[in-house]
């Protein structure tokens, strides 16, 4: 029976260092010893850690062996994992209403998203440019729950769209039939300026249903003209409006990207004006912390709403040694203002920090400083399995899970500047949000999971911080076996050089998660060696 136990003490210490203000308790266990004796202290709480396991096999993506999972209803130490063969995704592309087979057998696009079926969060893709040979195709994927679009080379034809569950080592059938071309649904229109003239840049335009998914291949605008013609399926024509998105093919281009509502069966009345956005600025400032000092090397953008009702997002730069950035953008809309964002680099004390500024229609605009926030410091303590001895060496990695109110979302991962000292102890400044922080040590030793709320700092202090509880890392023990495949006809082959991770997939916090336990390779005889926790 799983017993729950604070993970870690959080406390927020004042800048005076004097006093100890309010704790936090988060769900989990700070060591094996507030378990009992077959259990181990995971991110979740306390658990057996010979179940929950499911393990991931990728065998050999060049040669059409893609990722197989395998639930372990008890792990042993000898862990001998069987693979099927390939798993595909298979069927026929057809055009409606043509002579003979109705075959198509120019190229097209597959475009696969999803996730294991096995392993919360684990996204899986594929995308692949083939020719059906006579209509019929063959893609070898991995495991999972897809979404699979279709995508002709011929961009009269619209996407076709459904989802499917692969297998291991099944052939998962869907077909494609694409609509005849005469009954298409074709919107023509132009894009111009507010003064009715062509854009002088690269355009695409889609059309999408209301949830934003496509009902178009993207077209590129005709830039002399600003001519556009879209093919939708025959049952657009029933939808009473789709929406019509144009955005610019460059990054670099200083026009906005723009939705317009548009009636299928009345088509393009009038032209798609992307209105009077303004013409370019040079936006100027500064980083600085809260000493004053310069920030160097942080990743500062801009995006908000412009004249003419789009929305820019400029290309993203980096401050210099001296803090110093200009970037180029449009100006903001009459009444609004642009969202400026800074993050500074991973192991700086400045903290991400959003700003609204102010962009006239002027050619250049020196900006107000932007002055950080300091990052919570987050510090703790690691001891050895024995609970006696520190856990140096041991290497720290912060995966961002949710972002603080108010605040863009971290998306990026990102490993601590030193791992943890002699004495066990490390310190990370981090800005706020809720974090998964991964242990893994140097030594043969399973790697260690935990949940972490960073909250957002009292702007009256100085230099806020937040101090774990000491925990110890589990113990380990060593997991070999060998990758074979599942033959029918002949002895098993084995999978040399295969990619193997052990997952823990539990609840935590009510959601259905997923806690790497270890990783490795097989050698050239498909045999593997790794360490997993144990008690």
């Amino acid at each position: 029976m799983k017993r729950l136990t604070p993970l870690v003490l959080l406390t927020t210490a004042l800048a005076t260092g004097c006093s100890a203000g309010d704790s936090d308790s988060i769900l989990g266990c700070r060591s094996d010893n507030d378990c009992d004796s077959n259990e181990v202290c995971f991110v979740d709480g306390c658990g057996d850690p010979g179940r929950n396991i499911v393990v991931e096999v990728v065998p050999n993506p060049r040669g059409g062996l893609h990722a197989q999972d395998f639930r372990v209803t008890e792990l042993r130490s000898q862990q001998n994992i069987e693979l099927y063969g390939s798993s595909t995704l298979t069927g026929q592309v057809r055009v409606e209403g043509l002579s003979s087979n109705g075959a198509y057998s120019a190229p097209v696009t597959l475009r696969m998203t999803g996730e294991s079926l096995l392993i919360p969060g684990l996204v899986r893709r594929h995308e692949s440019t083939l020719v059906p040979n006579d209509g019929r195709y063959t893609l070898p994927v991995g495991v999972g729950r897809y979404n699979v679009t279709l995508f002709a080379n011929n961009s009269e034809l619209p996407p076709l769209s459904g989802t499917r569950e692969v297998q291991p080592g099944h052939a998962v059938m869907m077909d494609f039939t694409l609509p005849v071309s005469s009954e298409l649904v074709r919107l023509s229109g132009k894009v111009v300026r507010s003064d009715g003239k062509p854009v002088d840049v690269e355009l695409e335009v889609q059309a999408q249903d209301e949830e934003l998914r496509p009902l178009s291949q993207r077209v590129m605008v005709t830039r002399e003209t600003g001519e556009f013609t879209l093919a939708l399926p025959p049952a657009a024509a029933e939808r009473p409006t789709v929406l019509l998105q144009v955005v610019p093919t460059s990054a670099q281009a200083l026009v906005p990207q723009k939705q317009f509502s548009v009636n299928p069966r009345q088509g393009v009345v009038e032209p798609l004006s992307m209105g009077d956005h303004g013409e370019q600025v040079l936006l100027r400032s500064r980083v600085l912390d809260r000493k004053g000092q310069p920030v160097a090397h942080a990743t500062v953008s801009l995006q908000g709403k412009v004249g003419g009702g789009g929305q820019f997002r400029s290309q993203k730069v980096l401050t210099d040694e001296k803090g110093a950035f200009e970037l180029l953008t449009l100006p903001n809309e009459t009444g609004s203002a642009m969202m400026l964002s800074v993050l500074p680099p991973p192991g700086s004390s400045a903290s991400l920090t959003v700003r609204y500024v102010q962009v006239p229609r002027v050619s250049v605009v020196q900006s107000a400083d932007v002055v950080c926030g300091e990052r919570v410091m987050v510090r703790g303590e690691l001891k050895k399995p024995s609970g006696s001895q520190p856990a140096a060496g041991v290497t720290i990695v912060a995966e961002p899970l949710e972002e603080a109110s108010g605040l863009p979302r971290l998306t990026a991962s990102f490993e601590a500047p030193r791992t943890t000292n002699e004495e066990g102890r490390f310190e990370l400044a981090m800005d706020p949000g809720r974090y998964r922080l991964d242990f893994i040590p140097a030594e043969d030793l399973p790697r260690v999971s935990r949940i972490l709320t960073v909250p957002p700092p009292d702007g009256s202090l100085a230099q806020p911080s937040l101090e774990l509880s000491t925990f110890t890392l589990s113990k380990g023990r060593s997991v070999t076996g060998q990758v074979t495949f599942n033959g029918s006809n002949a002895a098993p082959s084995t999978a040399p050089y295969a990619s193997i991770r052990f997952f823990r997939v539990v609840d935590v916090e009510g959601k259905p998660s997923s806690l790497l336990l270890s990783q490795t390779l097989t050698d050239q005889n498909g045999a593997y060696s790794t360490t997993v926790p144990a008690r």
